[in-house]
């Protein structure tokens, strides 16, 4: 079996399963969210399952900006003192991004099964866990039950080779697969290969993060050293992790050489088969840019993007918005000098949230051009359905808020 098959089949208690099985499986942790706790979603459970098995996190739209927000997250409060859950990431010091939060205290675990409401959850497989979103109503059912239901999807299975060149990203690389080999809908997609070792824990979620956007079910990672030390920094062991078998089987096995990978733009509308090197899109006007979300807010990005601004200034005509993953990676970004040198540079850093991502914060307009390192840029996922949305590495966007136009981060 593949990784995702075998966490299935022992959340399913079977010894196998295969694609085309419908299995009811145990979870190990349930996530829900603020937007759960929206009166038209939410009915709440007379009791939950395991309340040491769930974590409230408020991350889509905090602080509450209206009267309705602010009810919802009072409701999710309320429900967690009720049912005596203690695993609560309120607006305050342990807020953040509710996949980055997952990936670093961490919830998701290797071996695994977690769910969550948002569609990225499957950024969790980067810690070798099967992590996916389900629906709302189904999410309530599964706190109160402790279980769910999956089909098992085939597997495509990505070796990585060869090494990124300087300056080109986790980001890119999924950018490229994107183009190259388009849309994943019912499938799983497993990353392994002698060039994870290469990736940080960072990257690699940023690869499993974006996979929601070629309609993935499940991704994951293989285990290594570079998960036990994230994890072992935890205190957390890696006892539970999972290895695909020798013999398992495919729909597809592909090799991604790393060293061909330039930096790349997805273009409007979406990334499947629609990117581009970043070459052919230079010069491209833009006047709104985006640091952030739950792909691309890490401290690693926060770096980058202060590496390209340290000593310039955002063009006069673009409005550069940087949203930190976490409250806990802002507070190092401060002690780093990271947040000085990118408000010096014209940037405006804002809370944790999902935020400009979902067009809750500085909202597109119908002219505005935006380039974003974050997840998803069909028409409207950031305001006005007719603004047009680049997706690129937060290096890239740094460097386009800078000239004012789609830039080439190797020039910087």
């Amino acid at each position: 079996m593949t990784m995702t098959e075998k966490i299935l089949a022992g959340h399913a208690g079977r010894d196998s399963v295969r694609p085309g099985d419908i299995v009811v499986t145990s979870v190990d942790t349930v996530v829900p969210l603020d937007m759960n706790f929206y009166d038209s979603m939410w009915a709440e459970p007379t009791k939950v399952f395991d309340p040491d098995r769930i974590v409230v996190i408020f991350d889509h739209v905090v602080p509450a900006p209206s009267r309705q927000v602010g009810e919802a997250l009072e409701r999710g409060r309320a429900f967690a003192a009720k049912h005596g859950i203690t695993r609560v990431h309120d607006v305050g010091p342990t807020q953040g991004i509710c996949h980055q939060l997952i990936a670093d205290v961490p919830y998701a675990m290797p071996g695994e099964l977690l769910v969550c409401v948002d569609s990225h959850t499957c950024s969790g497989g980067a810690l070798n866990c099967a992590a996916r979103g389900i629906g709302a109503p189904e999410l309530i059912y599964t706190m109160a039950k402790g279980y769910t239901w999956f089909q098992v999807g085939e597997t495509v299975r990505y070796e990585l080779t060869g090494a990124l060149a300087p300056h080109v990203t986790a980001k890119d690389l999924f950018l490229h697969l994107a183009d190259r080999y388009g849309a994943h809908v019912g499938q799983n997609m497993e990353f392994g290969g002698p060039s994870l070792a290469d990736l940080t824990l960072d990257q690699r979620r940023t690869l499993t993060t974006m996979c929601a956007e070629v309609s993935a079910e499940f991704a994951i990672a293989e285990p290594d050293e570079v998960l036990r030390e994230h994890l072992e920094a935890r205190g957390r062991t890696m006892d539970g992790a999972v290895r695909p078998d020798a013999d398992a089987t495919y729909a597809a096995v592909r090799t991604l050489d790393l060293a061909g990978v330039e930096p790349t733009v997805g273009l409007p509308g979406s990334v499947v088969h629609n990117t581009a090197g970043v070459s052919s899109v230079r010069g491209t006007r833009v006047n709104r840019a985006f640091i952030g979300s739950c792909a691309n807010g890490t401290i690693a990005d926060l770096r980058e993007a202060a590496a390209v601004l340290s000593g310039r200034k955002v063009s006069p005509d673009v409005t550069l918005f940087v949203t930190p993953g976490s409250q806990a990676i802002y507070r190092q970004a401060v002690h780093e000098g990271l947040v000085a040198t990118l408000t010096d540079a014209g940037a405006v850093v804002t809370v944790s949230s999902c935020g400009m991502c979902a067009g809750f914060q500085n909202s597109l307009g119908p002219t505005d051009v935006c380039i974003a390192s974050s997840t998803r840029n069909f028409a409207g996922r950031m305001g006005h359905p007719d603004a047009q949305i680049y997706l690129a590495s937060s290096g890239t966007v740094a460097a386009s808020a800078v000239v004012g136009a789609i830039a080439d981060i190797r020039d910087f």
